[in-house]
């Protein structure tokens, strides 16, 4: 078992999804995506624990500071922040009410990490989503998320999850 940061209160592993579930809009624009995400963290602090950017969703484990949990208010931020400036999608009627563009899912999943456990499959599954969704079939192959700093810091091997291309057809007797 990788020896991952220790599970503590206001942790919390989300889940940001795009209205269009067949747009890559977030790796096709992951540079602003990453100059949002530092502007957000600047003006409301908080620790990236592990986060992987697929096309059209992410998830991420964020550590808020101690007596903060509004991650609402800093997902709006971000959520806004990338959408600001981009082309408005095609909209529901409560989404032109509420000035909306229509790129984003209006709600997203929160999970609060309960123990050291649950905080480590949080983090596997995030580190495994590109796979598990067939853009790569390593884990090291995907550009777009913590993996590589949890390599580079000696918490992963390189070849943590594995080869798909091993092991594809080749299940059961």
């Amino acid at each position: 078992m990788p020896q991952y940061r220790r599970a503590q209160g206001n942790m919390f592993f989300f889940t940001v999804v795009l209205a269009d579930r067949s747009n890559t809009l977030l790796v096709d624009q992951i540079d602003r995506l990453r100059q949002i995400y530092r502007a957000v963290l600047q003006r409301r602090p908080f620790e990236t624990i592990a986060i992987c950017v697929l096309p059209d969703h992410l998830h991420a484990i964020w550590a808020l500071p101690e007596d903060d949990s509004d991650f609402s208010s800093r997902w709006s931020l971000i959520k806004g922040g990338f959408s600001r400036g981009l082309e408005a999608q095609s909209r529901s009627t409560s989404k032109l009410k509420k000035r909306e563009k229509g790129i984003w899912q209006r709600r997203y999943w929160e999970h609060a990490i309960r123990n050291d456990a649950d905080l480590e499959r949080h983090v596997n599954y995030i580190h495994f989503n590109p796979v598990k969704h067939g853009l790569v079939t390593r884990v090291r192959d995907w550009p777009h998320s913590s993996f590589h700093r949890y390599v580079e810091q000696g918490l992963l091997p390189l070849d943590w999850g594995g080869d798909m291309r091993d092991v594809s057809g080749k299940f059961g007797e």
